[in-house]
């Protein structure tokens, strides 16, 4: 297990970068987390490092999947957010699977909620809030 401190709301960015550093040629990442952890906050800040625009991010509570492009690399990047999801089959209808196939990054907040059809080789990323309100980013293959 990697670990990340996120010490500050300034120090997101290092965070992130450092993150990427890590991600090597993993394409489905799970993040858990209370609610109020960070996750979109982290997951929007980590798109920008892999080059997307900052205008483009945004949490996709209400589209369930926003669908970003890097501006450096071109790599297609899709960033979910099952908190809404009433179902997996709800989930697998949107067609969850062929995302999760694609070869695209997938960043998946409440992956919980679509457990069964994770892959198996998702790398499962804990944000953990610390009593000093930082951060600890815990990544698990």
């Amino acid at each position: 297990m990697k670990t990340i401190q996120i010490p500050t709301l300034e120090a997101l960015p290092e965070a992130a970068r450092e993150f990427a550093g890590l991600m090597g040629d993993n394409t489905v990442f799970a993040f858990y987390g209370d609610m109020g952890a960070g996750k979109t906050t982290f997951i929007n800040e980590l798109c920008k490092a892999l080059g997307v625009d900052p205008e483009e991010t945004a949490s996709p509570t209400f589209a369930l999947v926003n669908e970003y492009r890097s501006d450096t690399t071109a790599e297609l990047i899709y960033h979910f957010d099952f908190y809404r999801i009433e179902s997996l089959e709800e989930a697998l209808e949107i067609g969850i699977e062929d995302y999760f196939d694609s070869g695209a990054l997938c960043l998946l907040e409440w992956p919980e909620r679509v457990a069964p059809a994770l892959p198996s080789d998702t790398v499962t990323v804990r944000i953990r809030v610390n009593d000093d309100d930082s951060r600890t980013l815990e990544i698990s293959e």
